[in-house]
């Protein structure tokens, strides 16, 4: 008998994820939750979902949903609902999958708060937390746990972090901004931000969503934030977007293992440094991983050393296929399935798997929790993870915020080992 799982929020993004949570095989029943009939109605009425979904798992609201008897929700809904959204579904005896980031709000200090209230309620209930952040299932990200795993890196030396992504670029973050809104709860949400955050001169920054830069270099190199030295960029034309904030943010890291890392976090730069705007790079004393090239190189005997016979550095560029880690074989096809309906048994084995979403990071978002809740497993991104993730930003826009002040970054640990 597989697990239940509850999709909250079903529009653009959550549409994204729906057919890769039902075909997933150990999920054996889904069920649809938005406060949009017609985003429920796109579901229940597609074939594709017939066989785990029933029309009697149908619900309008979160505490609806969190009565059921369902064992998981997946909860993709506005950024500033997740936090507080995924401490009432483990209250009320749900594991959570959230997006990401954990939250997203201009008070630092109630992020902080939010931060600990999901380690603590994890803690008192016992419930799995996942963050869903796509860059830990890039292939680059992949790649190089694999090496960091060998030890191939050597000594952590420095790391880069960074998401460039300028307000109107193609994915044009005033439509996105609009849409989110335009929402039910987006109407709620501006006079409920007017009244909590208004009138209180509070700064916002894109540190406070920190997650795709802050991601890659933590959990390849499996360190974490102990100071930081943070700017920002005050936008001067008058643009609406970014007023009252900074529209970029530059912060330098000292981490626990001794490495030092720079993340950059800029909505209003067009371009980018290298080939990719999201992206991290990384850099060892033995080995070193950027634009998607691997550098290594065997150090020298020092005690018989030879100069005439002296190492040479190696450089391997990297397909994506070559970066990916293998999904379970009946996984694999289950998610071929998903995204070739057209074709069949027969010629789906011929077909060659190519996942997508965000680097293709979509499918082993999806694997990664299921299995977890599956197995009673600690999720590879869990709260106290995805916790080190959106500090490094809290702290990195609360230095700079005092002209780059230098910040102790605080931390929850390691997660704890499930018996």
């Amino acid at each position: 008998m597989g697990i239940s799982i509850g999709l909250v929020g079903l529009g653009d993004f959550g549409r994204a994820f729906a057919p890769l949570f039902k075909s997933h095989p150990l999920v054996s029943r889904i069920a649809l939750c938005d406060r949009e009939p017609e985003r429920i109605k796109r579901f229940a009425d597609d074939p594709f979902f017939k066989d785990k979904f029933n029309p009697r798992d149908t619900f309008d609201s979160l505490d609806a949903i969190c009565r059921s008897d369902l064992d998981a929700l997946v909860i993709i809904t506005q950024p500033w609902l997740h936090a507080p959204q995924c401490v009432q579904a483990m209250e009320a005896g749900k594991h959570v999958y959230s997006a990401v980031p954990i939250i997203s709000i201009p008070d630092d200090a109630e992020t902080l708060d939010w931060c600990d209230k999901l380690v603590q309620t994890v803690k008192r209930t016992g419930k799995h937390y996942m963050l869903g952040e796509t860059t830990y299932y890039r292939p680059q990200a992949m790649f190089c746990r694999r090496k960091a795993l060998g030890g191939a890196f050597g000594d952590f030396v420095y790391a880069e972090g960074e998401y460039f992504h300028d307000v109107d670029s193609s994915c044009n973050l005033r439509k996105v901004s609009a849409s989110r809104l335009a929402s039910k709860p987006g109407q709620e949400w501006k006079l409920l931000s007017k009244e909590r955050y208004g009138g209180r001169g509070l700064k916002s920054g894109p540190m406070h969503y920190p997650t795709h830069s802050c991601s890659g270099p933590v959990c390849v190199m499996g360190a974490h934030a102990v100071r930081v030295t943070g700017y920002g960029y005050d936008n001067r034309e008058g643009d609406p977007f970014g007023a009252g904030g900074f529209s970029n943010e530059v912060a330098l890291f000292k981490m626990s293992n001794g490495a030092t890392v720079r993340i950059c976090e800029m909505r209003e730069t067009p371009g980018c440094p290298g080939m990719d705007g999201e992206t991290f790079r990384i850099f060892g004393t033995h080995g070193s991983f950027s634009e998607n090239n691997w550098y290594g190189i065997t150090r020298p005997d020092f005690a018989h050393l030879d100069l005439a016979k002296l190492p040479k550095p190696v450089q391997q560029k990297l397909s994506a296929k070559e970066m990916f880690d293998s999904l379970p074989a009946d996984v694999e096809l289950a998610f071929k399935r998903t995204m070739h309906r057209d074709k069949s048994e027969a010629e789906l084995l011929s077909v060659d798997f190519q996942p997508g979403g965000h680097g293709g990071s979509h499918p082993y978002l999806v694997h990664e929790f299921v299995d977890a809740i599956a197995h009673n497993r600690q999720p590879a991104i869990n709260i106290w993870e995805a916790a080190r993730y959106m500090v490094m930003g809290v702290m990195a826009h609360k230095s700079a915020l005092q002209d780059g002040k230098t910040l102790d970054v605080p931390d929850w640990g390691d997660a704890p080992k499930l018996n």
